[in-house]
């Protein structure tokens, strides 16, 4: 069974995907960084070019694909669960994890990531905090799983998710 994870940008999910696919000895994937290789520019280049609207175009089809792979953990972008059919793909080809952050953490593991679009104005945090209040519930109902990262050790977390994957794959 596949790993997805899923959260708000800087709610570790490439960090706890990395670790989970190590321990896991599985492949890790990241959606964002998929379709970064593929058209060979970051991604605020395809938000500047095609627009928001263009980018998740680009991002359904990498999400279609690598959820068609076995024995993954993926990393998908924070707004990757905002269309109805990666949501879909999500959940029913893998055990999907949310990665629960409040804004002011992800501010602070944010501030001076400038690879983030969204998040290039005057005041990233009430972005973020609105992006918390419109994504938290579509996150919630997407996943098997919900994680408080707010708190918790990395270390820690990787070995609860560890656990709780296992459990599952046994029923």
């Amino acid at each position: 069974m596949n790993l997805h994870l899923v959260g708000l940008m800087g709610s570790g999910k490439t960090t706890v995907g990395r670790q989970l696919a190590k321990l896991m000895d599985r492949v890790f994937l990241d959606a964002d960084h998929e379709i970064e290789a593929r058209t060979g520019v970051r991604i605020p280049i395809i938000f500047e070019i095609e627009g928001e609207s263009g980018f998740r175009r680009r991002e359904a089809q990498v999400i279609d694909e690598l959820t068609g792979r076995q024995g993954i953990v993926l990393a998908t972008g924070g707004g990757a669960i905002l269309d109805a059919n990666n949501r879909n793909l999500l959940r029913q080809r893998g055990w999907v994890v949310y990665l629960d952050a409040h804004p002011l953490l992800l501010r602070e593991r944010t501030r001076f990531d400038r690879n983030r679009p969204l998040l290039q104005v005057e005041n990233p945090l009430e972005c973020l905090e609105r992006l918390y209040a419109e994504r938290d519930p579509i996150y919630r109902e997407v996943a098997h799983c919900v994680v408080d990262c707010n708190t918790m050790q990395l270390h820690n977390l990787v070995q609860s998710l560890l656990r709780e994957f296992a459990r599952v794959c046994e029923h």
